[in-house]
């Protein structure tokens, strides 16, 4: 048997990974309910004990999952505004490869199980509203770079949460009608969101106050 030396030890953030895919693959199977902590203990091939080195508890387990989430979309963001193409060109062209990651099966269960438990479980909504707010702060910050002028930030705000409709409704859709043509969504996709970004305002802006 080869012995861990401290360097191919795994580090404390390798585990927590590690619980993490296993907690995933028992929630997308069991539920949020159904997936007990010796179960993610027995697939993650640790004893029960181990995995409460890493986690208070299965909320906790949660909020890496969606924590995990929201760094993708961190990372997502950076990608498109630095992909050297006009911004909004950079969206609409990622549109196709969006379909693809909300139509993912394993994905979306996960999603949706995690959503699920949001609304009967104040601890796990707590979580998820505040990554919600940590997303939609970094759509905002790239929107506000496309939307024509005059667009009021309540304005903003409504596109922003029409586009996070079409995201999040996508994971429904990739259980429901998973056999959907995915090329034809994301052409129509960005022809969507073309307009939600750069559509003139709804509504005036309203007066700028003046500095006092």
């Amino acid at each position: 048997m080869t012995e861990l030396t401290p360097s191919t030890r795994p580090n404390v953030e390798t585990r927590r990974q590690h619980i993490v895919d296993a907690a995933s693959v028992c929630v997308r199977r069991a539920g949020f309910h159904g997936a007990s902590m010796a179960e993610i203990a027995q697939a993650a091939g640790m004893s029960v004990g181990q995995i409460y080195r890493y986690f208070e508890n299965k909320e906790a387990i949660i909020a890496a999952i969606v924590a995990r989430d929201v760094a993708e979309m961190r990372d997502k963001f950076s990608e498109l505004q630095n992909s050297g193409q006009p911004l909004i060109e950079a969206i609409i062209s990622s549109c196709s490869e969006a379909v693809d990651h909300y139509y993912d099966l394993e994905r979306s269960a996960l999603l949706l199980e995690v959503v699920a438990e949001a609304a009967r479980n104040p601890g796990v909504a707590a979580i998820v509203q505040a990554a919600d707010a940590e997303e939609r702060a970094l759509a905002h910050d790239m929107i506000r770079q496309v939307l024509p002028a005059g667009c009021s930030e309540r304005e903003l705000a409504a596109r922003g949460e029409v586009i996070s409709m079409l995201f999040d409704g996508m994971a429904v859709r990739g259980v429901n009608n998973p056999a959907a043509d995915r090329d034809a969504i994301g052409k129509v996709l960005g022809s969507v969101l073309r307009h939600l970004l750069a559509e003139m305002p709804c509504e005036p802006a309203g007066p700028t106050l003046p500095k006092s």
